[in-house]
């Protein structure tokens, strides 16, 4: 089973951003692989039926914290849900429940891009984390 989930709501993404997040969900090294669901808008109020028990809850908002590369890195360590609202945001009871309100950037981004940079990230602290010469600091 992933140690790592993602959850999105969103409409189909465009193909761009599809196929930029799955290259870098399937270049992701042994042990970190992703287990993405994808939750049409109508089905957020269940954000919270997929998400694994015992599953650390990452909640990625605007007014959420800054992480530099190695401290996302180490989320990383035990199994963890990313979670990105829709449109609208998140509803604020998963927001209150999660462990850590994660921002990607200071600036607003689209949800596709927000998933983009999202795994982008995921596949920079894996890469890390196995010593593999992606990420420069």
């Amino acid at each position: 089973m992933a140690r790592l989930h993602l959850v999105a709501v969103a409409s189909r993404l465009p193909a761009w951003a599809e196929s930029a997040r799955g290259q870098y969900l399937e270049r992701m090294p042994r042990g970190f692989e992703v287990n993405l669901v994808q939750l049409k808008p109508r089905d957020a109020g269940r954000i919270r039926d997929r998400i694994p028990r015992g599953a650390r809850l990452v909640a990625l908002d605007e007014r959420g914290k800054d992480l530099t590369t190695r401290q996302f890195a180490a989320l990383l360590g035990e199994p963890t849900a990313f979670v990105i609202g829709g449109a609208d945001g998140l509803d604020p009871s998963i927001r209150k429940d999660a462990a850590l309100l994660l921002r990607l950037s200071a600036l607003t981004l689209p949800h596709a891009l927000a998933q983009v940079v999202l795994c982008e990230q995921l596949y920079r602290a894996a890469t890390l984390l196995t010593g593999h010469p992606y990420h420069r600091d």
